[in-house]
């Protein structure tokens, strides 16, 4: 399910773009935190509502998950991080340039089209 949420949401961005999505849903389960508390697994992650991912809403998503994908997904879930979404709880797509904070979390920086979001340390220390 990983696999398919990071190819659904970042494919167009490379192996790297898919790597970072997959550290945000990573960050989700483990965060414990925030707008996801009570999230303790992939599924619960990825159907999250509100909050969850634009990608459920799409065909796209549904399609069986690549080898090279499950590949990809297995490095997140084993610890690989990529900046800068390697602390991320959220990121987006904006028309232009990537906003300083997005709903009062800070800008960790943007890869291609998307820009990553992290909360501080104080509120959410288990994604650090």
């Amino acid at each position: 399910m990983l696999a398919r949420l990071m190819r659904a949401e970042a494919e167009g961005e490379g192996e790297l773009g898919m790597l970072m999505v997959g550290n945000v849903g990573v960050n989700r389960v483990l965060g414990n935190c925030l707008d996801f508390r009570n999230i303790r697994s992939i599924p619960d992650m990825v159907y999250q509502s509100p909050g969850g991912f634009e990608a459920t809403t799409k065909g796209y998503f549904y399609q069986s998950a690549r080898d090279k994908d499950i590949r990809l997904a297995e490095r997140v879930i084993n610890g690989e991080r990529q900046r800068p979404a390697s602390n991320a709880l959220w990121f987006f797509r904006p028309a232009g340039d990537c906003p300083d904070t997005w709903y009062d979390q800070g800008n960790s920086g943007r890869y291609k089209a998307h820009c990553f979001f992290v909360p501080t340390q104080g509120d959410c220390p288990a994604v650090y």
